[in-house]
């Protein structure tokens, strides 16, 4: 009879959920930082395309101009900076070209980064995301004055299977 009730108690002690739930995955403790006060703060969940990771955090909207450290520039409606986060998934390396990302306004209308506004900021062009590289920067458009934001059409860099990367992500802002 001890020897069915010790055999009992370890089979019940083998369907512990404790042991079948693997040990938790250690993470980087990343210090909260304050948003700007001119941004929103964005709670979204990030979004693939291809073997690039992009993380929305943050939108400001309605900027009539911008101050860089040389020049100030006056928007021809309003601009839109999009606080952004990408992060490289795949088992290489790719070519990210900030440039390539667009914003989809409420009537539809699909506007490209404004060049000279992410020179002015001193925002990246052109850089290699490493695997698991994380690089966080701001993309600016300049929106006509009615306009709201709707969606980030996000492009990855070309990977090994997708050369060209014709087709953006679109990540909703709310």
């Amino acid at each position: 009879m001890r020897k069915c009730l010790a055999v009992a108690f370890l089979v019940l002690a083998g369907c512990s959920t404790e042991q079948g739930q693997p040990p938790a995955k250690p993470v980087y403790d990343l210090p909260a930082r304050e948003v700007r006060p001119d941004e929103t703060a964005l709670h979204l969940p990030p979004a693939l395309n291809g073997e690039t990771e992009f993380s929305l955090i943050g939108l400001a909207a309605g900027l009539p101009s911008l101050t860089g450290s040389h020049a100030e520039f006056e928007a021809k409606g309003q601009f839109v900076r999009l606080r952004l986060v990408v992060t490289g998934k795949g088992v290489s390396g790719i070519l990210f070209d900030t440039r390539r990302q667009q914003l989809v306004t409420d009537s539809g209308a699909v506007i490209a980064v404004d060049n000279q506004a992410m020179t002015i900021k001193r925002q990246p062009d052109k850089f290699e995301l490493g695997r698991g590289v994380r690089v966080e920067f701001d993309l600016y458009f300049d929106l006509p004055k009615e306009a709201k934001p709707v969606v980030l059409r996000a492009f990855g860099g070309p990977t090994l299977t997708d050369m060209k990367n014709l087709t953006g992500t679109d990540i909703k802002l709310g």
